[in-house]
């Protein structure tokens, strides 16, 4: 029902930017919260940001915080994921994620149903 495709990962040094993208193919993109998620070494996927159907409610991992940045577009069926200040521990497969409950941080990956494929980030130290 939900088909997600992320975009945009890549190789870049400790302090650059980055803009993941996720494109929904999806008929009533605005009744979704839209999620990044990243998995923790040898550990689940964990949440790095959320944001809400209208994207005025954001939230995001305390570890991203003023680094990240999430927003989507409704009219283009799209959420973007604006890294700045990336960091070694960055590195990941970011995968985008879709729930039809309203959005929140406590969202936990065992939970949510649909997902893409994920986007390597690579940062170098």
């Amino acid at each position: 029902q939900v088909q997600l495709v992320e975009s945009g990962g890549g190789l870049v040094q400790t302090g650059g930017s980055l803009r993941l993208s996720c494109a929904a193919s999806v008929r009533t993109f605005s009744s979704y919260a839209m999620y990044w998620f990243r998995p923790a070494p040898g550990k689940e996927r964990e949440f790095v940001a959320a944001i809400g159907f209208s994207g005025i409610s954001t939230y995001y991992a305390t570890s991203v915080k003023g680094r990240f940045t999430i927003s989507r577009d409704n009219a283009k069926n799209t959420v973007y994921l604006q890294m700045s200040s990336l960091k070694p521990e960055d590195t990941a497969v970011y995968y985008c994620a879709a729930d039809p409950r309203p959005a929140s941080s406590q969202r936990h990956s065992v939970n949510i149903n649909y997902w893409g494929q994920g986007t390597q980030v690579t940062v170098s130290s």
